[in-house]
């Protein structure tokens, strides 16, 4: 099988640890993984702005870019969704049909990480060890988009090590949302407030999530607080050893 990651933008200029740990825990499991230097963004934050027409060239360099693999492989549950649903109905809504046509075939073979593991991989024990107190964020894409489910559950209870505690009010959003943070920053603070204080109940010593966008808000707050909690991506946990 030939697999190919795609890093996303934030992982690749803010969190370029994750997109490591997600071609090291892949090539654990003895696949052969590649990371095409071509990829761009995916599109997402300009259809989700209101600008459709400018993710078409972003789309069919997508396209392009993974059409070879077997299977695409992404450390987010956001961008996974964006490609899964918003790339051929943008094609599509442009009037490119060969292009929808496309995009569909390629969004059929790109994978959230967790839902790569279980359901193409047949894997939970991935063999990692991390002896730490964890808590776990389903972010809102993953959860209710793709409906990951259990999936990150089950690879984190197969940690060595580790001590997995549930958070209170799990599937409520951290208050991130891309750009919705930034216009509606009162609503967005008092929901990552709600989360942080969800997330200090636990008394973990980490939370962990499969988006690093959502990583990074909640990381943020709980840092200015000084809690001494710190967000790791779920692949960062899956490729501990």
């Amino acid at each position: 099988m030939r697999i190919a990651v795609f890093a996303t933008c934030l992982v690749d200029g803010l969190f370029p640890a994750v997109g490591q740990a997600t071609i090291a825990l892949l090539r654990r499991l003895g696949h052969d993984v590649d990371l095409p230097p071509s990829q761009t963004c995916c599109g997402q934050m300009h259809v989700n702005t209101g600008y459709p027409r400018e993710a078409l060239p972003l789309i069919g360099s997508y396209v392009k870019t993974f059409e070879e693999y077997d299977a695409v492989v992404a450390p987010s549950g956001s961008c996974t969704g964006s490609i899964r649903h918003q790339h051929a109905a943008v094609a599509e809504g442009a009037g490119d049909l060969s292009l929808a046509a496309d995009a569909r075939r390629v969004a059929a073979k790109t994978f959230e990480l967790s839902e790569f593991l279980v359901d193409q991989l047949g894997v939970t024990d991935v063999g990692a060890y991390f002896p730490h107190r964890v808590t776990y964020h389903p972010t809102c894409h993953s959860l209710r988009l793709l409906r990951v489910g259990e999936r990150p559950y089950r690879l984190l209870r197969e940690v060595r090590g580790i001590d997995l505690v549930e958070l209170p009010a799990a599937d409520s959003c951290c208050g991130f949302g891309g750009t919705f943070a930034l216009k509606n920053s009162e609503v967005s603070t008092a929901m990552l407030a709600d989360k942080m204080s969800g997330i200090l109940d636990t008394g973990a010593e980490v939370c962990t999530a499969g988006d690093a966008s959502c990583l990074m808000h909640i990381g943020g707050g709980l840092s200015r607080l000084r809690t001494g909690v710190r967000t790791l991506h779920l692949a960062e946990i899956l490729a501990a050893t």
